[in-house]
């Protein structure tokens, strides 16, 4: 799609979630509109790092699309994230403002942990009515639970969803409210959590699935065999967790 008409100063913006990482688990409205959109931006962790999100969605592509990559700070910190931030809404607002069309690719879903949320504020706060079309796509967790015919949730149990990666007290938290537990954004944390869920009595309910749909996709129910694994290890992973005998009856 491209935006444009005689009264139409802005193109839209789309964040399309590419999903978990096989080719066809991103949607079918998410890859059509790929095909019709000629400025593409794309997220990257580091400079040196290709950016995943581009690998699993480059067959949609429409040929002779402009592919830009947006780097993101791996930090903490706010001011430098907020400066990230704008500095990338500056440059998708490029087409945008000429009144073409721009689409964002995510991993996953677009409204799940994604700096796609942070960029959408970003360009909202330069373009009070932009108009976007967020496509939401297929989570990690999701696949991961396919994968593992791991039930995320089932009868009334909760679900709780973690960011691993950030603090391990509000994984203890989490662990103690109960019910299934999503531990994202795994990373280097593999161990600490390894050893966090056997000392609560989760590590026989625990699996762990990392690069689902990717090369090196990796399913392993007994978490304890993780121990020792090189920091790479919990990079694109998920942890899904029960208590075995909290099966609802």
């Amino acid at each position: 799609p491209e935006g444009g008409g005689a009264f139409v100063t802005l193109g839209t913006f789309y964040g399309i979630g590419v999903g978990p990482g096989d080719p066809e688990l991103m949607t079918v409205k998410g890859a059509r509109l790929l095909a019709q959109c000629r400025n593409v931006f794309v997220p990257k962790a580091g400079i040196a790092v290709q950016s995943v999100a581009l690998e699993i969605a480059k067959g949609y592509l429409a040929p002779g699309a402009c592919v830009r990559e947006l780097t993101f700070p791996m930090t903490t910190d706010r001011a430098e994230l907020a400066s990230a931030w704008d500095a990338s809404a500056g440059e998708v607002a490029i087409p945008l403002e000429a009144g073409q069309d721009a689409c964002f690719l995510t991993l996953g879903d677009p409204m799940l942990y994604s700096t796609y949320i942070h960029l959408l504020r970003a360009l909202r706060a330069r373009f009070p009515a932009l108009p976007v079309m967020t496509v939401p796509g297929i989570t990690a967790m999701c696949a991961a639970a396919s994968l593992a015919e791991f039930p995320i949730g089932q009868f009334k149990e909760p679900v709780t969803i973690v960011p691993a990666a950030d603090d391990l007290r509000v994984v203890r938290q989490a662990i103690a409210a109960g019910g299934a537990l999503v531990l994202m954004k795994v990373g280097k944390r593999l161990e600490t959590l390894i050893d966090l869920l056997e000392d609560v009595g989760r590590a026989d309910g625990s699996v762990f699935v990392s690069r689902a749909g990717m090369a090196g996709e990796r399913v392993e129910t007994d978490i304890r065999k993780l121990r020792g694994q090189e920091a790479e290890a919990g990079y694109l992973s998920v942890i899904l967790s029960r208590v075995e005998e909290e099966d609802v009856k």
